[in-house]
C-alpha cells in the first residue's frame, strides 16, 4: 500500500447528512416498556462530494455502521435530514424511495452472510438487474453477469457455483459485482475489507480504486482501520459515541490531528518514524455505554487533557482551515 490517498476531487455534494439521529429503544418488563435508548447515532453531519472516498472511522460500537444503514434506510432514523443530489430522501414513501436504491448500494463486512447460500453466483448478481428491470431475457442477463464477473476479475464460467465454493476474497468480489450490477453512484463500504487477509485487502482496495476511476463512483468507506484510510480515503470523519468529533482531508488528519480522540487513535497506528512514537496521548479506559453516554463531551472521561467545562457542556463544532473539530481546546 502507498502512504497516502490521492487528492479529493472538487465536485459538488452528492450526499448531505444533517443532524442524523438513530436511537434504538431499550425494552424491559412483561409489557416491554421502553426504559431507555441506545444513542447509536446522535446528531451526525456529513457532506460527501461526487467522485471522492469519504471515510468514517472510530472504535467498534461508535455508531458508524448505523450511519450507513440509516442513510440507506435499512434502519429508519429518528431525526435528521439526508439529501441525495439535493433531494430529501428520509421523507419519501418506500415506493418512492425504491428507485433511488439503484444509485445507493452497500457492500457488507462479511460476504458469506451477505450472500444467500442457496443462490448461485449468477442469480445473486442478477438479483438487482431483475429487480430494476435493467436487462430483459435470461441470456441477456447471464451475459451481463459474465461482464460483471470479468470486471471484478472472476471467471464467468464459475457463475453456476454457490458462495461456499469461493474464498473470502472471491466472495467479496461477488458482492462488489452485485453492487455494480445496478450502475450505482454511491457505494457504502461497511468494513468491506476488515475480514480479509492483508494481501487480499490490498487486492480488493486496488479493485475498488480502479472501479472508482473507471466508473466515477463515490464511496462512503466505514472502517476502524486507519492504515486503510490513509491509503484509500480523500476525506475522513472521526466518530465517537454517536458523534463526529473531527473531520478533514486525509492528509491533514494524519499530519496535524486536532481532537484528542483523533490523536489517540493515530497513536495506535504502527509507525517506523521514531520521532512520531509516543508523542500522542493514549486512549484511557473503555468506551462508555451508548445507552448512558457521559454528559458534555462524550470523550471527557477518557481524555487526558479534559477540563471541567468538558463534563458540563457539549463543545461546539469549530471550523478549521481544513475541516472541523468539536473540542474546547480549539477556542484557546
Amino acid at each position: 500500500m502507498t502512504e497516502s490517498a490521492g487528492t479529493a476531487p472538487d465536485h459538488a455534494p452528492l450526499l448531505e447528512v444533517e443532524g442524523l439521529k438513530t436511537w434504538f429503544p431499550i425494552r424491559s418488563g412483561i409489557f416491554r416498556k421502553t426504559t431507555g435508548h441506545v444513542r447509536a447515532v446522535d446528531g451526525v453531519d456529513l457532506t460527501i462530494r461526487a467522485g471522492e472516498t469519504f471515510a468514517l472511522v472510530g472504535e467498534s460500537g461508535c455508531g458508524k455502521t448505523t450511519v450507513g444503514r440509516s442513510i440507506l434506510r435499512l434502519v429508519e432514523p429518528d431525526a435528521g435530514v439526508v439529501r441525495y443530489q439535493g433531494q430529501e430522501i428520509l421523507d419519501l414513501a418506500r415506493t418512492a424511495f425504491h428507485p433511488l436504491r439503484q444509485d445507493l448500494q452497500i457492500i457488507m463486512q462479511d460476504p458469506a452472510s451477505a450472500l444467500d447460500p442457496r443462490m448461485t453466483v449468477r442469480d445473486a448478481i442478477a438479483e438487482g438487474i431483475e429487480s430494476f428491470n435493467l436487462v430483459s431475457g435470461y441470456q441477456a442477463i447471464t451475459d451481463r453477469v459474465a461482464e460483471l464477473m470479468q470486471l471484478v476479475s472472476l471467471d464467468p464460467d464459475a457463475m453456476g457455483r454457490y458462495p461456499h465454493e469461493f474464498s473470502g476474497g472471491q466472495r467479496q468480489r461477488i458482492c462488489i459485482a452485485r453492487a455494480l450490477a445496478v450502475d450505482p453512484k454511491l457505494i457504502i463500504c461497511d468494513e468491506a475489507v476488515s475480514a480479509l487477509d492483508v494481501s487480499i485487502q490490498a487486492q480488493i482496495l486496488n479493485l475498488l480504486r480502479r472501479l472508482q476511476r473507471e466508473r466515477g463512483l463515490t464511496y462512503l468507506f466505514i472502517t476502524h482501520d486507519l492504515s486503510v484510510v490513509r491509503y484509500f480515503a480523500d476525506e475522513v470523519a472521526v466518530m465517537y459515541l454517536g458523534r463526529i468529533v473531527e473531520q478533514g482531508s486525509t492528509e491533514r488528519i494524519f499530519a496535524a490531528p486536532h481532537h484528542p480522540y483523533t490523536k489517540a487513535l493515530l497513536s495506535a497506528v504502527p509507525s517506523i518514524d521514531p520521532d512520531r512514537r509516543g508523542l500522542r496521548p493514549k486512549v484511557l479506559g473503555d468506551v462508555p455505554s451508548p445507552s448512558n453516554p457521559p454528559s458534555g463531551c462524550h470523550y471527557h472521561p477518557r481524555c487526558p487533557v479534559a477540563m471541567p467545562q468538558c463534563a458540563r457542556e457539549l463543545p461546539p463544532v469549530r471550523q478549521l482551515s481544513d475541516g472541523t473539530s468539536r473540542c474546547f481546546l480549539e477556542a484557546e
